[in-house]
């Protein structure tokens, strides 16, 4: 199960959000620059893909089918998006093996804006987890945004990380939210089976979104554990002696996420100073960069098995 936004046909979940982003487009009204915010992993980047391609794929041989919030696969515009190859469609996100988004990438975008649009559609820059634009990215790409070009929108995506308020304040802000058992309902049918027959109880919590379950079952599955069988005291165990997270970073995010997980669920008037003060550990090693494999032996030696 390999699903990314880009190639995800099917859109579940947010629907409505939908509509009223078509609605706009039909009245004139869509915004050139959207802020797409909420929790990484709600669906995002997926209602984004949607979006461009109902757009860009009318008047297409099967074009977008609105009744059940499906991309045709067959349609040219997403073969096009596959392909890499659409004139109508940018994509900047943070390059493999790079911390940042950087300069580069938004001197390139400019270019790209200078030319024409094919076929007179819109067109449409797509800029993925914008809090990994460096300073000198944002301040690249605020002068773009100041005047966009015409027939031009720009789709920014951000999971609830801070921005700096000028870049924040050239978008219209659209918060996405899906509540616990939407998104586990969403799984369910994307994974067609109940992920309480997958997933340990113990393992989910209110901040469950699609992705993170669907990552969460991708990592099991590559690391074959049994997420049915163990609970969170031995998950994170795992993960930790793994010692796989000093070179996977996403890795590394996660386990925090299942330790926050854990403190949260164990927290009560006895512990509440201790759990308080491990919270903030969490935050100034993450601040300051300090090391992680010292804050995860010690959760591991005095939380887990003190």
């Amino acid at each position: 199960m390999y699903l990314q936004p880009s190639n995800q046909k099917k859109l579940y979940g947010l629907n409505n959000e939908l509509i009223e982003l078509i609605n706009l487009y039909k009245n004139n009204k869509l915004p050139s620059k959207i802020l797409l915010s909420g929790q990484k992993g709600v669906g995002k980047s997926t209602l984004a893909y949607h979006l461009i391609n109902f757009i860009l794929s009318q008047n297409e041989d099967f074009s977008y089918d609105l009744n059940n919030f499906l991309i045709n696969s067959e349609n040219k515009t997403f073969k096009l998006i596959q392909n890499k190859s659409n004139p109508n469609f940018i994509l900047i996100d943070v390059v493999k093996d790079k911390q940042n988004i950087d300069i580069s990438q938004i001197r390139n975008l400019k270019k790209d804006l200078e030319k024409t649009s094919f076929n007179n559609k819109p067109k449409f820059i797509l800029i993925d987890n914008i809090e990994f634009l460096n300073i000198n990215s944002i301040n690249s790409l605020l002068k773009i945004l100041e005047e966009p070009p015409i027939n031009t929108y720009f789709l920014l995506i951000n999971s609830e990380k801070k921005i700096l308020p000028t870049l924040r304040s050239r978008c219209l802000n659209f918060r996405l939210f899906l509540s616990n058992q939407k998104s586990i309902n969403i799984m369910s049918q994307i994974l067609n089976s109940d992920i309480h027959d997958l997933i340990n109880v113990d393992l989910l919590s209110y901040y469950n979104t699609p992705g993170k379950i669907y990552n969460l079952i991708n990592l099991a599955t590559e690391n074959n554990i049994n997420l049915r069988e163990v609970n969170l005291d031995k998950f994170i165990t795992l993960l930790i002696d793994e010692s796989n997270y000093k070179k996977i970073n996403s890795l590394k995010l996660l386990i925090y996420e299942f330790i926050e997980i854990y403190l949260i669920k164990k927290i009560n008037p006895k512990n509440y100073l201790f759990v308080n003060n491990f919270f903030k550990k969490i935050k100034d090693t993450r601040k300051f960069n300090l090391d992680d494999e010292t804050l995860f032996i010690e959760f591991k030696t005095k939380v887990l098995n003190g």
